[in-house]
């Protein structure tokens, strides 16, 4: 099958730029120095890839890509970085075998643990992300609570979000240092051997986490691609070109096949000027006509993945294989 037989919108990754990144992230990280976060792909089949590069322990955001995980016998050591109000399908996970851990905040999310029947946890720290974990200074004593609700506590987490993503790698450097000081003060209060932390944007400048929670390494974006890493661009949306006017075309891919939340995807050459439900309206910088095929290169790869079923996995024109998105949902 050729790239041309494939209908669009498609999601399509160059399988040579894949293994180059993996290969990269695995010489930088390897082993348990990185748990990768299965978010940003939703896919086992390229989760397994990661396992053969020797990481056995990933990370996940939902419940959903957790039960997918263990079901394609990838459930060796999966973290939930995310809290929940209900863990039964994590208990149920437990009981088949894998090996799960959750984060917890708060005494509510440490009584919903021990509900479900999970019976490990970390301590989920604000680092100064505004989102999800509790005070630094709190980790201790909700430790304590979890140990004697009689749980097992591997130690803490804290995601530094509001910095992996910023363009400047000195900013980077210059702000991950008190947001990790504050993380190992929670760790010597809470104890455990886990330390994790991290993202793609803060994989190679992260030293103090034991485990870097990096995703987006893998496929990238147009987001990650400002910031000089050595990963390339993997994946793109394949779009057919379906309306010509003066001085403007449209192709098949709007809202529904990715992400805007960063901005603007991009076609190499192309001004894009906006997107809408099934459309994206670009400037060509070279004439196209009706029936072309244009790269659509997402700012986000996380979300754009989960608007699609599947994934072609490529060599140039040749369709390799098809991997399917089976970790969406919730």
């Amino acid at each position: 099958m050729k790239i041309d037989q494939v209908t669009t919108p498609a999601l399509v990754v160059e399988a040579a730029v894949l293994e180059a990144n993996l290969t990269s992230m695995a010489a930088a990280l390897p082993g348990p120095r990185l748990r990768p976060h299965v978010k940003a792909h939703k896919c086992t089949s390229l989760a397994a890839r990661q396992k053969a590069h020797g990481h056995h322990n990933f990370t996940c955001a939902t419940m959903a890509e957790m039960e997918g995980m263990v079901r394609a016998g990838l459930g060796e050591d999966l973290l939930l970085a995310n809290e929940v109000v209900d863990a039964q399908r994590l208990g149920a996970l437990v009981r088949s075998g894998a090996r799960v851990t959750l984060a917890v905040d708060s005494p509510a999310t440490i009584a919903t643990a021990v509900a479900g029947g999970v019976e490990e946890v970390v301590i989920d720290v604000n680092v100064g992300l505004p989102r999800c974990g509790c005070d630094p200074t709190s980790a201790g004593s909700l430790a304590d609570t979890a140990r004697r609700r009689g749980l097992e506590v591997r130690g803490v987490m804290g995601y530094e979000g509001h910095i992996v993503g910023l363009p400047d790698r000195a900013k980077r450097i210059e702000m991950i240092r008190p947001a990790m000081e504050a993380l190992l003060a929670a760790h010597a209060d809470v104890g455990g051997d886990l330390v994790s932390a991290g993202g793609t944007g803060t994989y190679d400048i992260n030293g103090w986490a034991t485990e870097i929670q990096a995703g987006s390494y893998a496929l990238m974006d147009t987001a990650y691609a400002e910031l000089g890493l050595p990963f390339q661009q993997a994946l793109w949306v394949e779009a057919t070109v379906i309306s010509v006017s003066p001085g403007w075309a449209v192709a098949d891919c709007g809202l529904k096949a990715l992400s805007m939340d960063h901005g603007n995807p991009t076609i190499e050459g192309s001004e894009v000027w906006f997107c809408s439900d099934e459309h994206v309206t670009f400037a060509p910088g070279q004439p196209v006509k009706v029936g072309d095929r244009v790269r659509v290169i997402p700012a986000h790869v996380d979300p754009t993945v989960a608007c699609h079923e599947k994934i072609f996995v490529v060599d140039g024109d040749d369709v390799l294989e098809t991997w399917p998105v089976d970790l969406r949902g919730w």
